[in-house]
């Protein structure tokens, strides 16, 4: 069962890949085209982002069983970990602690950590662990592209690249962890695939949306 839920999730990720049009921004950091004020935007809506997603993560791990537990609570110590790396960024970015505290964010971009809210208080925890593993492949790979851009194109130090690295890097213990998951809820029949399709569309839908209003403003 462990190698049916490793090509269900690996299927899954490939059928909800984004289109590579849903993504204005990334392509202009890419080129070194994007200004430092979106540099500094993306930085100023991630430090909304990562706190709410780290408790709707502990949430999600509080309501499950131990597979999935293990799964949330890795990355919730994953975002612990991100929000430190996010303030040497924020930083070289040229934003103050008094910027970033008055910083009012963008809805458009904040409407992915609404929906991993929602879908902590609400989702099956198995279905989530699917939908979530799906989106995440995009994440990585948009902040492998950002950190290259950073260091090449914008002169950043690797200390100040370190929140996009951590993304990423490959995460086999968290992949082995997700798996492992997966595979139980299979085994019990406790995963509704259809609803966990559902959800990883909207996020990815949510997180374009993101991308989209952050090039937007910027």
């Amino acid at each position: 069962m462990t190698h049916t839920a490793r090509r269900l999730l690996e299927r899954t990720t490939r059928e909800l890949a984004p289109d590579p049009g849903s993504n204005p921004l990334v392509p202009l950091i890419a080129r070194g085209e994007a200004g430092r004020s979106a540099l500094a935007a993306l930085a100023l809506e991630q430090r909304w982002v990562i706190p709410a997603d780290r408790r709707a993560f502990l949430h999600l791990a509080e309501r499950s069983d131990p597979e999935p537990a293990a799964y949330f609570t890795a990355l919730a110590e994953g975002e612990a970990l991100a929000a430190e790396h996010l303030k040497t960024f924020t930083a070289a970015c040229g934003v103050d602690e008094t910027r970033a505290d008055t910083y009012a964010p963008l809805p458009g971009c904040q409407t992915y950590p609404a929906y991993v809210a929602w879908l902590a208080l609400n989702a099956g925890p198995s279905d989530v662990v699917l939908a979530l593993a799906a989106n995440f492949s995009a994440w990585g790979g948009y902040c492998a592209t950002i950190a290259e851009a950073l260091r090449t194109r914008y002169g950043f130090a690797d200390e100040s690249c370190a929140f996009f690295d951590f993304f990423a890097e490959p995460a086999p213990a968290l992949d082995e962890a997700a798996t492992q998951a997966v595979r139980t809820a299979l085994d019990r029949g406790t995963l509704n695939e259809s609803r966990a399709r559902q959800y990883a569309h909207a996020l990815q839908t949510y997180e374009a949306m993101f991308w989209a209003t952050l090039g937007e403003h910027t």
